[in-house]
This record gives structure tokens, C-alpha cells and sequence, in this order.
């Protein structure tokens, strides 16, 4: 079974246990690593993979192919999106800074991307400049070296962009959480649904209880498709984004993906869709 999913620890840690075989009666996985701007329009395209690993923002484009899984993905608390500059731009918090700038984001069909769009609309007077997709991992350097005026940065970034010399101008986890009260939805699993989605719950939901009961057994395959990553950020990294939420959703989860999709479908950053679809 084809299945697309990125290198970063939460997915390897949590797809460890599938890909190598350890659960029982689960099919063999042919997997293909990619960043989630690949995912979202693979998924988009119709010509996707049977599983794939999918940011929820791009939810509304895919939901009449692909049912949403209800464990394996990424929500939480403390782990939203961060928009970086350079000190030379700013030393201050002042959001008005990005005014007519260009930003840098990980994709334009992204739950960070939604979020800033959002924080933006709210915050910055004028809006932004031009937006520009790069994978993740380039967007720190790029803000750097100037090649762009402030980054909108995921993953392991949090921890890393200090030692690119960069700026914490807004995170947008506090923000959404401040506003909301809800966990942020980043990561969602989806299948096909020509697929045996009660199956392909249960071995995904085996394949996290695996990651929880032996977590040294998927080290090596963590820091094999890690990014620029040492083993203590990997492991900051799956203590961050591996949570009660990726082994069941449970309401809390649905009314956080309900809230954010409601508010993107509101403000036309994405297509009407059926919510029931969410669930179904």
C-alpha cells in the first residue's frame, strides 16, 4: 500500500512500527517521504497515494476523495507556526513591520499559512506583500541572507532559529490558542475512500501505541530522515507533536478542525464543503 508522509520525527515516529513490519495483519507500506506542500497536491490532484499525511488547511480540496482518520496526525498546544525576521528589520513585536513585505511559507495550502492569513487580517494594517512558498527547511537561511523579508516557519524550527540569528516577531499558536481556547490542527491523516478506513484506524492507532510502548526502537530511522537535526531537537520535536490527540482526535480535536476550517471557509481562504465530511 502506497502511503506519503514527511521525514520529520513526529511521522517517522509514529509510522515507525507500520513501515517496518511490527504490526500484525497490516499491509507493507511503500512509502514516499515528502514536504507537506508536496502532500497537500498530491492529495489535490486525485493522483495521490492510498494514505497520505496532509496539512488540515488543505482538508476542503480533498474530502470528496479522502475521509479523514481520526488518530495519526498532528494537533496540540504550544506548537503553532512562528513568523521570523532578521533584527536589522525589527527588535520589537510590532506586527505592522510585515506591512507590504515578503513573506516566506512552507505552503499556501498549509494550517500555518491559514493561521498567519488570519493573525494577519487582524494584525497587520495594509496586509502583507508577496507570498512566497519554499520547503520548510530553506525558508530560515533565505530570511537570513535576506532573500526574503520574515519566514513563516514549522517543525523543528522553534527550536533551531536562534542559532540563525533570527527574530520571533509572532507565534501563532499563542494566538490561535488565546482566541480560541482550542489546540491547533496541523497534521491530519487521510485515506482514500475507496479504502478500509476502520482497518486502516486500527493499524495506524497500533502503529502509535507501538511508538509509545518501544521508543527507542525507532531512533535510528528518526535520525536517518531527519532533517538538519541533532537526537535531542528529535526528541523535543516528538514530545511536542506526538499527543493524546494523534492516537484518538476525540471532540476536542474535531471542534479545533471544525473552528479553523469555519474560519478560513468565512474569510474565502478556502472552498464551501460539506462539514459532515469531516466525520464520515
Amino acid at each position: 500500500m502506497k502511503i506519503a508522509f514527511s521525514p520529520c520525527p513526529n511521522d517517522t515516529f509514529v509510522f515507525h512500527a507500520w513501515v517496518h513490519g511490527l504490526i500484525a495483519g497490516a499491509p507493507e507500506l511503500d512509502v514516499q517521504y515528502a514536504d507537506i506542500d508536496i502532500t497537500n497536491r498530491l492529495a489535490a490532484s486525485g493522483q495521490g497515494p492510498e494514505v497520505l499525511k496532509i496539512s488540515y488547511a488543505a482538508l476542503p480540496w480533498v474530502l470528496s476523495d479522502y475521509a479523514l482518520l481520526p488518530c495519526g496526525g498532528a494537533l496540540g498546544r504550544g506548537c503553532g507556526p512562528l513568523v521570523l525576521t532578521r533584527s536589522s528589520i525589527t527588535d520589537t513585536r510590532d506586527p505592522s513591520v510585515l506591512a507590504g513585505r515578503r513573506i516566506a511559507v512552507p505552503s499556501d495550502r498549509s494550517t500555518a499559512y491559514m493561521l498567519f492569513r488570519l493573525w494577519a487580517a487582524q494584525n497587520v494594517p495594509g496586509g502583507v506583500g508577496e507570498i512566497v512558498v519554499m520547503p520548510f527547511h530553506e525558508i530560515m537561511p533565505a530570511v537570513r541572507d535576506g532573500l526574503i523579508d520574515a519566514g513563516l516557519v514549522i517543525h523543528e524550527a522553534r527550536f533551531t532559529y536562534p542559532a540563525y540569528g533570527l527574530t520571533l516577531l509572532a507565534d501563532m499558536g499563542n494566538w490561535w490558542e488565546a482566541d480560541t481556547g482550542l489546540p491547533i490542527p496541523l497534521g491530519a491523516i487521510i485515506a482514500h475512500r475507496s479504502m478500509d478506513l476502520d482497518a486502516l484506524t486500527k493499524w495506524t492507532r497500533a502503529s502509535v501505541d507501538y511508538a509509545w510502548a518501544h521508543p527507542e526502537a525507532s531512533q535510528h530511522y528518526i535520525l536517518q530522515h531527519a532533517q538538519e537535526m541533532d537526537a535531542d531537537v528529535a526528541k523535543q520535536h516528538i514530545q511536542l507533536y506526538v499527543n493524546h490527540f494523534t492516537a484518538n482526535l476525540g471532540e476536542e480535536g474535531y471542534d479545533a478542525i471544525t473552528s479553523l476550517l469555519g474560519r478560513a471557509a468565512n474569510e474565502g481562504l478556502v472552498p464551501a464543503f460539506d462539514f459532515a465530511k469531516l466525520r464520515a
